[in-house]
């Protein structure tokens, strides 16, 4: 695959990847190499990984529990005194090996740690290929509140290699196929008719796809880098879909979402939203919450889970002046960015979604 320039990085793919990975710290020269993984990327990942490298530089694991509930400053605080006790200095370089936590998290930690180390992202999960590798967005979140603390930093490079989904879950192959239907939904319609012309979800029919979801984000985020105008199409279905995300991580009676099931909802709602507000058909509606329904199924949101869902939305780091901010859209590929919604349509595009 071709390497898409991000920036002033590349994001490289399968085995060209590790040639140029070893040619950077060939050149870089690295005092020593960090890898940062869980406990699932340490064990299915980091032999993959270490195969590749070819390097004579001493190399040091740091191993941080997986899950959205640990992607916070105190689990950076214990990365960063790992660093310290084990020699870290302004010509060390991390390497972050894993899903969208990793990476968010590391590359926070890299930047931060001595005003700034050079970090690398292999993403290992589809959601963290297709929505984490490129934007320069690194973070972690603040309480349940998602990605409140963090800042716009370049890594050297990314690694995308598609041996690595052979490593994840169905539901999270399901959960990074999310940001894909959003990039047809709101971008290029032709991803989701391929998408919903599959006769089964495989990682074969899904690999196809990365390439041009990775494309797609960086056509939107060379374009607008920090946000202002373009890029905020990428956070259709995010506005609801990271309150509901956060109220079933934070509510103990709930069992957690994956980032994708709680952004299909966000779609569903937000969809249903646009065709109140922006005359969005009618039928590509019922297409769309039909489609998404079969490949998530539904999740079970009582009307007494409305109001504590809402609350989280005055969090949103999108928001400005205490105003709620909606990506809405008129068709597929037709977007309004910055729009308001009334509390009485968000109620009601919830109830759309559990009918």
């Amino acid at each position: 695959m071709t390497p898409i320039l991000s920036n002033n990085y590349y994001v490289n793919f399968q085995d060209d990847a590790y040639k140029k990975l070893n040619s950077f710290v060939a050149n870089y020269n690295p005092s020593i190499i960090f890898v940062l993984v869980d406990e699932n990327t340490n064990e299915n990942c980091l032999p993959i990984l270490l195969q590749k490298l070819e390097c004579k530089v001493i190399i040091e694991i740091i191993e941080i529990e997986s899950g959205e509930e640990n992607k916070n400053l105190d689990t950076c605080s214990g990365v960063w005194h790992a660093l310290t006790e084990l020699g870290a200095d302004r010509k060390s370089l991390l390497i972050n090996l894993g899903g969208g936590v990793i990476t968010d998290l590391g590359g926070f930690v890299a930047s931060c740690f001595k005003r700034g180390i050079a970090f690398v992202n292999i993403p290992t999960t589809l959601l963290s290929m297709v929505d984490a590798s490129v934007g320069g967005k690194t973070g972690v979140d603040l309480g349940v509140l998602k990605n409140q603390i963090g800042l716009f930093s370049d890594p050297e490079m990314v690694l995308i290699d598609t041996t690595y989904l052979d490593t994840i879950s169905e539901r999270e192959l399901r959960s990074g196929l999310a940001e894909i239907l959003k990039y047809g939904l709101s971008y290029d319609v032709k991803l989701w008719n391929e998408i919903i012309s599959f006769n089964e979800l495989s990682i074969k029919n899904i690999s196809k796809l990365i390439h041009r979801s990775i494309q797609i984000k960086n056509e939107v985020v060379t374009e607008d880098p920090k946000e202002t105008g373009l890029r905020k199409i990428l956070n259709f279905g995010h506005t609801l879909g990271h309150a509901v995300e956060s109220y079933f991580l934070e509510t103990e009676t709930k069992e957690k979402l994956t980032h994708g099931e709680a952004i299909v909802i966000g779609m569903i709602t937000e969809t249903f939203i646009s065709q109140k507000l922006l005359n969005f058909p009618e039928n590509k509606l019922a297409e769309i919450k039909e489609v998404l329904i079969k490949i998530y199924g539904k999740i079970t949101i009582e009307p007494a889970d409305y109001q504590p869902i809402l609350d989280l939305l005055i969090h949103d780091k999108k928001n400005v002046g205490g105003k709620v901010n909606f990506v809405l859209l008129s068709d597929f590929e037709k977007f309004k960015l910055d729009s308001k919604v009334e509390k009485e349509l968000l109620i009601a595009a919830l109830d759309f979604y559990n009918v």
